[in-house]
């Protein structure tokens, strides 16, 4: 925001200079981007008039005129078209020097003499351009210096807020943050209410009290639009980058500047019926007064008339009710919107406008009558009129409520190491415009209504730290108590899941959390993302039901770029629609695809295969040191190939929980994901992956091992687990080891039958075990497998 110096010190006379003042705002967290004189170094130049204007002797161009000064009549040869007769202009007398070290002397043009130049505002450094000379006000003083006149030995100074500082988009507020950080006395203008003349009220009717909880109005009959706005108004909006335009537009456009309550003015002719606040309905469009049409969406809030829409809430009026050259009777709109309904509306339709800007931060939900009544008072002043009563409607369950923040003394000393005296707290937040009350620990602050950003502690104590100064703060070592966290042994952490995937040979990666809904639909067809409602872009537009939503697209991105041997891994949320609201899983995803191994000079190129992935998952199972309370179940996934696909269960208390699933993707899918090398999935729970068993230790047996090799034919679709759980059933306590070393289907074996060949090994703790009892295990082991699974030996 830009503002003027001289206008701020109106309101309070901090004793500083201008440098010093920039340097303690900026201290204070308000950064000056930089300062600036509004006008060029210029002298000798006074308020003239032109007397006479005649048409030069040789220049069709030029013109011949008499300027006075109040007291002598000069001869001045002009090129500007508006040059007229009785006109006041910026005179620069012979001596002066105007911006550029450009000096005024007698000269002579087409062979006439001239004594002086006649000034536009950029050759004067007021402007960047001009289109002919400045023409100042009938009752601008001739003779009197131009920069005396003009208030010109000022600066503007531009200062680039925080959005939560919205409070400071005024001179009032930049006045009271100026008075706050000088200790000085702020005082503004008085604003007294203005009496109705007029018993005409308008009709208002705020259909959406949560959008718009106060909305201000008056009517003011009989204004003269074509009156002139006052050079110091003219000047305090040009000095904070604002263009005059008309009276009307000007004091509304003021008002904004000098207090930070935005402002609009209908001409109240062409209002049908009264003024509705409402939501945007389906298929209406409206004229902006840049001229632009646009349609607003229903969660747009509009102000309307009983048959059409009349401005865009907090961001534009319309076209058609504008205040314009024939306007004689005005309708005020001063309101409080809920920034949230505000935010990003104007940017949606290109638009980036004063009034937005201030409601998305957040107005002061109090300062609406008060900015009604002074701008009501300008337009009388400057265009005349007559007023009628303010309609002040308020929702009050829909206004914001004063924040009461609860202040620790000892909170203050523990975050800014710092001890404050009770009395330098009370009157910092007394200057912050907080009502302040004793507690017995500290005290209890209610935090004005134009400073929405104060809402917790840690608020409070920051503005502490701002007005005291951060460079006044002592700087020291932060000590703090940090024991050692306690880490349950019966927890897997995430870091130890990280470690154990890069040892395997995985890369992490970091996919985000909203998705392609075309991929999401690919991957977990039978569960609906959430739909983002502002989506950064339509391929990411909703939230993951799984993680191989993101790590499948980065596994193509990588093929796509001669990496055909791809591992990635990932642990973050997924986002699963469920009775209960959204539920926010901890997951670990895995892929791969390409060779088993890299390619090197002893290995030959094997494509990698389920169970490759298998293993991978089984090591990171026996992480938990319970690898026997999980198992791999053949199942069926809408998203995995049908005949390699495994779901992944945990025992957890006597019955078996889902963990997840692994497998290669369906043909189908791949075809959608626009991937041709088989990719192989892994998604586990993390909240049930993490869960292990605390190690216990075991004596290891100093006697040796019995070992015996089993060849057995079992049926072909026989899962081997069935087979290995049978075996553990009747192999007695003292097995120690069952693995599946070869399986074998073909020659010599029937067709719809297969060969496994198991190793068994038998340990005893206290002493060596006998043939015959080992002899005995194996003839029961056979016995049972024969009854329950039809297994026998092969020949």
């Amino acid at each position: 925001m830009k503002f003027s110096e001289q206008w701020l010190r109106e309101w309070v006379q901090p004793e500083a200079d201008t440098q010093q003042l920039v340097d303690q705002i900026t201290m204070a967290g308000l950064e000056v981007d930089g300062t600036e004189a509004v006008a060029g170094d210029f002298s000798g130049v006074v308020v003239g008039q032109v007397v006479t204007r005649e048409q030069h002797p040789d220049a069709d161009k030029l013109s011949l005129c008499q300027v006075t000064d109040g007291n002598e009549t000069f001869q001045i040869v002009c090129g500007a078209p508006n040059v007229r007769e009785g006109l006041k202009i910026p005179f620069a007398k012979i001596g002066a020097v105007l911006p550029g070290n450009f000096k005024i002397k007698k000269a002579k043009l087409r062979g006439v003499e001239s004594f002086g130049m006649l000034c536009a505002e950029a050759e004067l450094g007021l402007s960047e351009s001009s289109d002919g000379l400045m023409e100042l006000p009938a009752s601008a003083p001739v003779g009197e210096d131009f920069r005396v006149y003009m208030n010109l030995d000022d600066v503007v100074i531009d200062v680039d807020l925080t959005p939560n500082r919205g409070d400071c988009l005024s001179i009032a507020g930049l006045a009271r943050e100026t008075g706050l950080l000088f200790k000085a006395a702020v005082q503004g203008p008085a604003i007294e209410p203005v009496a109705a003349v007029i018993d005409d009220v308008p009709v208002i009717d705020v259909v959406a009290p949560e959008a718009c909880p106060r909305y201000v109005s008056r009517i003011i009959k009989g204004v003269d639009v074509k009156a002139e706005t006052p050079l110091w108004m003219v000047e305090k909006l040009r000095r904070s980058g604002v263009r005059s335009i008309d009276p009307v537009v000007d004091i509304t456009n003021f008002i904004l500047l000098e207090l930070g309550q935005p402002m609009h003015a209908f001409d109240y002719s062409r209002i049908d019926g009264g003024i509705r606040v409402r939501m945007a309905e389906q298929g209406e469009k409206l004229t902006l007064l840049d001229g632009q049409e646009i349609e607003p969406g229903s969660d747009t809030l509009m102000i309307a008339d009983h048959n059409k829409p009349l401005a865009m809430a907090g961001v534009m009026g319309g076209e058609h009710s504008g205040v314009s050259n024939t306007t004689v009777d005005l309708l005020l709109e001063a309101a409080f919107f809920n920034p949230i309904i505000i935010a990003g509306k104007a940017r949606a339709h290109g638009l980036h406008t004063d009034s937005s800007h201030r409601f998305e931060r957040g107005v002061d939900y109090d300062l609406a009558v008060q900015a009604m009544e002074r701008a009501t008072r300008l337009i009388l002043d400057i265009c005349g009129g007559q007023p009628g009563p303010v309609v002040d409607i308020a929702a009050a369950e829909h206004l914001p409520k004063a924040a009461e923040i609860h202040l620790r003394k000892a909170r203050i000393e523990l975050i800014l190491g710092l001890t404050f005296e009770d009395a330098e707290v009370e009157d910092i937040l007394a200057r912050l415009g907080m009502s302040v009350t004793r507690t017995d620990d500290g005290w209890k602050a209610v935090a004005p209504s134009y400073r929405f950003d104060m809402a917790i502690e840690p608020d409070l104590i920051e503005e502490l730290a701002r007005i005291y100064g951060y460079n006044r703060l002592p700087v020291r070592t932060p000590e703090a108590a940090m024991p050692l966290a306690i880490v349950p042994e019966n927890r897997y952490t995430i870091s130890d899941v990280r470690r154990m995937m890069v040892a395997r040979g995985y890369h992490e990666a970091i996919t985000y959390s909203f998705v392609d809904p075309a991929m999401q639909q690919a991957l977990d067809p039978d569960l609906a993302g959430l739909a983002l409602l502002n989506p950064i872009s339509s391929e990411m537009s909703v939230m993951r039901t799984n993680l191989w939503a993101g790590l499948v697209p980065a596994a193509g991105y990588n093929l796509k770029r001669q990496q055909p041997r791809v591992r990635l891994f990932e642990t973050g949320l997924r986002f699963v629609p469920s009775e209960d609201g959204l539920k926010q899983l901890p997951t670990l995803a895995m892929l791969a695809t390409g060779n088993r191994l890299q390619q090197n000079w002893s290995a030959t190129e094997t494509p990698v295969d389920f169970f490759d992935v298998k293993g991978d998952v089984e090591a990171l199972l026996a992480r938990t040191g319970s690898l026997d309370e999980f198992r791999f179940v053949a199942d069926k996934h809408s998203a995995l190939h049908p005949g390699q696909t495994a779901r992944i269960d945990k025992l957890i208390d006597g019955e078996w929980t889902e963990l997840g699933w692994m497998g290669a993707l369906h043909p189908e899918t791949q075809k959608q994901v626009d991937i041709k090398q088989t990719l192989f999935v892994v998604q586990l729970d993390m909240s049930l992956l993490l869960q292990t068993t605390i190690p216990a230790f075991e004596e290891l047996s100093k006697y040796p091992e019995m070992r015996r090799d089993l060849a057995l034919v079992v049926d072909k679709h026989l899962a081997v687990d069935d087979v290995l759980e049978q075996i553990r059933s009747q192999a007695g306590e003292y097995l120690a080891k069952l693995n599946l070393f070869d399986v074998y289907e073909g020659k010599g074996i029937d067709p719809d039958r297969k060969s496994l060949a198991l190793g068994l090994t038998w340990q005893h703790p206290s002493r060596t075990l006998t043939d015959q009892e080992v002899n005995d295990s194996v003839d029961a082991v056979l016995s049972h497998l024969e009854q329950t699974l039809g297994a026998t030996l092969r020949g």
